[in-house]
């Protein structure tokens, strides 16, 4: 992915191809454009506003460079408002952009990986905002955005999850009720399991340690348990005490794979995969595939230079990175190296010109 420079003359008559084709009515709908005074158009508006978050400029240079070439009559002031009035607006945008980058893929498995990144701004002793993101990590190409605030957890329940695929996770996704979603939703996970935060069961549906079993795990290789998860009833309180097996509403059948690394340590990995189709060595494969996610936050925290939040919580902030993960989706599409975009490099639509 190259830094990109979407707003400029000569990439911005592609990028127009790229977003959606009723942007003019989206704007309106959501109060983004409600009028057209000294802003002619909502691409004009959209334009201004990638100019400001993929640009180290100020609202009030930006605001002068939108003058200087004519794409809006704007001050400073003027687009600080329009920016803080289009937050509804540019996640509309992004969930539409992003949105054709789901296709059904009609054999294999159709893996997908979900995880969350960090987003600060100046001054933070904390968490400001976090980004959940879920990728095809085939592709490396990210296929929805979720920004919550330090409070919003991390979980397979947060994502729209498909029939058929298979979804990638870390420790922090590997809980009942998680599992349970994705099970419900008739699609797999795979994802790393922390043997202290989710209880296991054996066929008896008696609770059993992993941490017993570290013993049997080979140097080389790996070894794979049958194993029931226990899905806990909903809170009733806000309590925390152990809740009984007894009152499980419902069993996930499941399996554990576990393998040491070089250095001896233990991974395990839970997977709802039927060994008949992924044997144990497949699923810890799978596992290391999730590693295309860490690379997508990095890569957008280097070009995209998300960690420079220009405000903590103000009133710009979510428009500042929705505008940049929409610069990214774009990107994406731009670069893309084979798909429906190839051989021109952008999206042909009809204009109605002829010969």
């Amino acid at each position: 992915m190259d830094t990109p420079s979407l707003h400029i003359n000569q990439e911005w008559p592609y990028v127009l191809t790229l977003l959606p084709a009723d942007l003019e009515e989206t704007a309106r709908e959501t109060n983004a454009l409600i009028r057209c005074r000294n802003v002619p158009s909502a691409a004009s508006l959209m334009r201004t506003i990638l100019a400001y978050a993929l640009s180290d400029l100020s609202l009030k240079d930006v605001a002068a460079w939108a003058s200087a070439l004519g794409v809006a009559q704007i001050t400073g002031p003027g687009l600080f408002y329009r920016l803080r009035e289009a937050e509804t607006w540019l996640g509309r945008v992004l969930a539409q952009t992003l949105g054709e980058e789901v296709r059904n893929v009609p054999r294999g498995l159709r893996l997908r990986a979900v995880d969350a990144t960090v987003i600060n701004g100046p001054g933070a002793t904390g968490t400001d905002w976090r980004a959940h993101l879920r990728i095809d990590p085939v592709t490396g190409s990210f296929q929805s955005v979720e920004l919550t605030d330090s409070r919003g957890p991390e979980g397979y329940e947060r994502h729209a999850v498909q029939a058929g695929e298979v979804i990638l996770g870390d420790r922090a996704y590997a809980t009942a009720r998680g599992i349970y979603a994705v099970q419900r939703a008739q699609a797999d996970v795979v994802v790393r399991l922390n043997p202290h935060a989710i209880r296991i069961c054996d066929e008896n549906k008696k609770r059993v340690s992993l941490l017993e079993e570290l013993e049997k795990v080979p140097k080389l290789g790996a070894i794979d348990y049958s194993f029931l998860v226990p899905i806990p009833p909903e809170r009733a309180t806000r309590s925390h005490k152990p809740w009984s097996l007894a009152k499980a509403i419902d069993w996930v059948p499941s399996r554990v794979v576990a393998a040491r690394t070089r250095k001896g340590e233990v991974i395990w990995v839970l997977t709802t995969l039927p060994y008949e189709e992924v044997s144990s060595v497949r699923v810890l494969e799978l596992y290391r595939v999730r590693w295309q996610i860490e690379l997508l936050f990095k890569r957008l925290k280097s070009l995209l230079h998300l960690d420079t939040l220009p405000s903590r919580q103000g009133p710009t902030a979510k428009s500042w990175m929705l505008a940049r993960f929409l610069a990214a989706a774009l990107v994406q599409k731009l670069i893309r190296p084979s798909g429906p975009l190839s051989p021109w490099g952008y999206e042909l639509r009809e204009n109605g010109i002829r010969a």
